[in-house]
């Protein structure tokens, strides 16, 4: 594994325009993004905090993965993100170590990384998405 860095943690929230403010005004950080991504059916903030980032997840659909989250547990922590290098052969040795995957292959998310997510059943209950900036 080629691991560098906590890439962003992940925050289920139902209003990125009730959110926002908390971290801004209380916090004293800066939404530097905001973007949604179709495919997921999210729409994201982010914030930087040294070399990692704090992503808000609002749902656009409720029948997406950060609704059914919502809808089941509250809003809160959704994943842990971590930056590596050659995402697809972290995938590939993973799959041969017989970790269960979400996601065999990366795909496009937020920021443009690709991504991809690693089952929580396989790393004691956190969902811990793998990132990599083909770009950086």
């Amino acid at each position: 594994m080629n691991l560098s860095h906590i890439e962003h943690i992940g925050i289920a929230v139902k209003s990125l325009e009730e959110a926002i403010p908390f971290w801004e005004n209380m916090l004293g950080l800066k939404c530097y993004n905001i973007e949604e991504v179709k495919e997921q059916k999210v729409k994201t903030a982010f914030f930087m905090i040294g070399q990692s980032k704090i992503e808000l997840l609002e749902s656009t659909d409720p029948d997406g993965p950060i609704g059914k989250f919502i809808e089941k547990k509250g809003e809160g922590i959704h994943h842990l993100a971590i930056a590596v290098k050659n995402i697809e052969e972290n995938l590939q040795e993973l799959d041969q170590k017989g970790v269960q995957l979400i996601d065999k292959t990366p795909r496009k998310g937020a920021e443009g990384l690709d991504i991809a997510f690693l089952h929580p059943k396989a790393t004691h209950g956190v969902l811990l998405e793998l990132c990599e900036n083909k770009n950086a």
